[in-house]
């Protein structure tokens, strides 16, 4: 790290759990943020500010006026923009120094398969189940470490998944693509706009903690939010031996 950098991350150095080692482990990383809506706007921030390496945003979405209540990203005179082009000006203007690498498409299952492989952590901030389950997907074959979150009306929700970990559960362990969940989408349902900044916050925590090495992470946990009376609670879940996505076969899990 240079003078400027000594600088920057001071605050993270002076962690005893971070220090100058942590710290350039996240200078080292490379997350892949999907979505760059609600949960990837503050999330990105957080990621870009406390210093990893390489973004990429992958959303095929533009700005527009409704999005501004929570997707703190954006901003007025960027509506319109591609999301993803907005949130590198945005995160670009925090920290100059970290690369951005902006997608404005919606991945398919080859290339999240591609990102996953080039990235540290991969960080779910979508807003259905498709996507969801294509991602965890993605991460189980090319053995990432998921950060997943959700938010709609006054409740949110994260958990982790750690595909290193033999004994964690896939996102499809917990949410089975053949379950019938039906996505809610906040333009008929609404969303509280600060339980958005909640949950990406907490995402972004988890990531840098799991890329520094700091703590437990919620593997095997799901942590769900109560935003009206701001109570947390966590469930302990585990892995389903006859997951399709994460079972293992050949000594390999799936592929996407």
């Amino acid at each position: 790290m240079n003078d400027n950098q000594l600088l920057r991350y001071s605050r993270h150095i002076l962690l005893d759990d971070i220090g100058i080692e942590g710290q350039q482990r996240l200078l080292d990383a490379h997350a892949v943020i999907v979505g760059a809506g609600g949960l990837g706007s503050p999330a990105a921030l957080y990621l870009a500010s406390g210093g990893i390496g390489r973004i990429t945003l992958v959303d095929d979405d533009t700005v527009d006026l409704t999005n501004l209540q929570r997707q703190v990203m954006h901003t007025t005179d960027r509506i319109g923009q591609p999301k993803v082009e907005s949130g590198r000006a945005a995160l670009l203007a925090i920290n100059p120094e970290v690369e951005i690498v902006a997608l404005a498409e919606r991945a398919g299952p080859e290339r999240l398969l591609e990102l996953a492989r080039s990235a540290s952590v991969v960080l779910d901030c979508s807003d259905n189940f498709a996507t969801r389950h294509a991602v965890n997907r993605a991460c189980v074959a090319a053995g990432v470490p998921l950060v997943s979150g959700a938010a709609i009306r006054f409740d949110g929700q994260l958990s982790v998944f750690d595909p290193r970990r033999a004994e964690a559960p896939c996102y499809a362990c917990l949410f089975p693509e053949d379950s019938g969940f039906e996505d809610v989408a906040c333009s008929t349902m609404g969303v509280f706009a600060p339980l958005v900044g909640i949950v990406g916050a907490v995402q972004a925590a988890e990531a840098m903690k799991l890329i520094a090495g700091v703590g437990r992470p919620l593997a095997g946990r799901l942590l769900m939010l109560d935003g009206k009376y701001m109570e947390w609670t966590a469930v302990k879940v585990a892995r389903n031996a006859g997951c399709p996505v994460c079972a293992v076969r050949g000594g390999k899990p799936d592929a996407v």
